[in-house]
């Protein structure tokens, strides 16, 4: 299968912008992250949190997955903050 057509939400792009996250970051995380969790409920699409390193940076990005269309839809990407999360940066401090 062709890899899927990549599409960004306008809060995506804008947030990008404000933390210097380069669409080819994004690429990036897409192609070489780990699915840290799976939402498959979000509508219209099922969605997914990937984690995944720009050097030493983690960065999530949240990209929903339209199957049918073989498009991925970039909801918002952003460095986690090591106060909310474990070392890993896998998941949520308790």
């Amino acid at each position: 299968m062709d890899e899927p057509r990549l599409f960004f939400r306008r809060h995506a792009l804008q947030r990008m912008a404000e933390r210097k996250i380069t669409v080819e970051d994004v690429k990036n995380v897409l192609k070489t992250g780990e699915t840290i969790a799976s939402y498959p409920e979000d509508r219209p699409y099922p969605s997914r949190l990937i984690l995944g390193w720009i050097g030493t940076r983690p960065l999530h990005v949240v990209v929903a997955d339209n199957d049918e269309d073989n498009v991925q839809i970039v909801i918002t990407v952003y460095e986690p903050d090591p106060t909310l999360w474990e070392d890993d940066f896998k998941r949520r401090r308790s």
